[in-house]
């Protein structure tokens, strides 16, 4: 693919000196910074981009090839992106910015990961609510050094590699010459202290992997696939950073008694002809158990009959849904000699009644 004009990159013209173009590229790092323009998945390649036509523009004999023979003559004399003098974007804004510029290049202690479980509950749990509890493995604080990485009683020394900063300079080329980068240090992590003896339980990492169980309230109302957080009960982090957090997501079992539609309930009820035709009391489920209703004469398939707040409770509020009951019709099957001749008598005599109440067209 043919690579952008890199004054159209960095919008500027030909002409334009080099400080122009500097305050140009120092105005696009910042507009295409990560933590601003996180919602846009191309920043970082358009950073990229800015950078590389800054590192050619920004140098005078750079610049003399690229404006005479274009990028094939950036090539032939040797330059690519891949031998410029920042290796990744954080170097870009550690030699414009410096670490004031914030955001997600910070070097502080990190926070603890979160931890993501499962739980399921019945429908009849979402009415009222329940407890449940959740085992898992986490990283914690060992308990035997309390997080030092040092046996118990035995000293803490000053990292030698980093003369207990915690961090090691690295210089590396640029277009402004020798930049020199803060890196944590390798041989302690980054903590500036080492255990002359390390802990034998974690072996001086001052962290290990155990099983944890959790007690968790499972709110009334709550809806299949939603999640309960728990500040603070997830991983350990680094020393003086927060705890990740728990994270509890809920699943509802299924009931094939009943279909949910957020607070409102819908059951379906096998009603027999002749109830439906003369009337008749038939017992319902409900989430509190059988319930008798009263099925009026003539009701038809399809019709539905409601219990007012026999639903379930909105996740926050009060009160609840009401249950709808869809009327079934239950039609007989292999019917018997004298049931089909009381069928046949009855259908003649509605079809009789019928005959006489509907209007003369003639």
């Amino acid at each position: 693919m043919a690579k952008r004009d890199y004054y159209e990159v960095l919008g500027v013209s030909r002409r334009a000196s080099g400080d122009e173009i500097k305050k140009s590229f120092r105005r696009l790092a910042r507009e295409l910074h990560p933590d601003v323009n996180a919602h846009d998945p191309e920043a970082e390649e358009k950073f990229k981009a800015a950078a590389e036509a800054y590192e050619v523009l920004s140098d005078s004999g750079r610049r003399r090839t690229y404006d005479q023979l274009g990028h094939d003559g950036l090539r032939a004399g040797g330059w690519s992106s891949e031998t410029a003098g920042f290796s990744s974007i954080q170097d870009i804004f550690q030699t414009f910015f410096g670490d004031a510029f914030g955001g997600g290049f910070s070097r502080g202690p990190a926070a603890g990961g979160d931890v993501l479980v499962g739980v399921e509950v019945s429908l009849r749990d979402v009415l009222d609510g329940t407890g449940r509890e959740v085992s898992f493995e986490a990283i914690s604080v060992c308990e035997h050094c309390h997080g030092n990485g040092a046996e118990p009683g035995t000293p803490i020394h000053a990292c030698e590699r980093c003369e207990g900063t915690g961090q090691v300079q690295e210089q590396m080329r640029s277009v402004f010459g020798q930049v020199v980068r803060a890196m944590p240090c390798n041989v302690c992590g980054g903590d500036g202290r080492l255990a002359e003896t390390p802990c034998e339980t974690c072996s001086g990492a001052g962290r290990v992997a155990d099983e944890r169980t959790w007690e968790i309230d499972v709110p009334a109302g709550i809806e299949d696939g939603q999640r309960i957080r728990i500040s603070g009960a997830g991983h350990a982090g680094d020393p003086g950073a927060r705890q990740g957090d728990l994270y509890v997501e809920v699943s509802v079992e299924a009931d094939d008694r009943f279909i949910r539609q957020g607070t409102e309930i819908v059951t379906r009820l096998d009603v027999p002809v002749t109830t439906a035709m003369l009337g008749g009391e038939l017992t319902v489920p409900t989430l509190e158990g059988e319930l008798t209703v009263e099925i009026p004469a003539g009701s038809q398939h399809g019709e539905v009959l409601r219990l007012p707040g026999m639903g379930l409770p909105p996740l926050r509020g009060s009160g609840r849904g009401d249950q709808h009951v869809v009327v079934e019709l239950l039609v007989p099957r292999d019917l018997g000699d004298d049931e089909q001749e009381l069928a046949r008598r009855l259908d003649e005599s509605l079809g009789a009644r019928e005959s006489a109440t509907s209007p003369r067209t003639d």
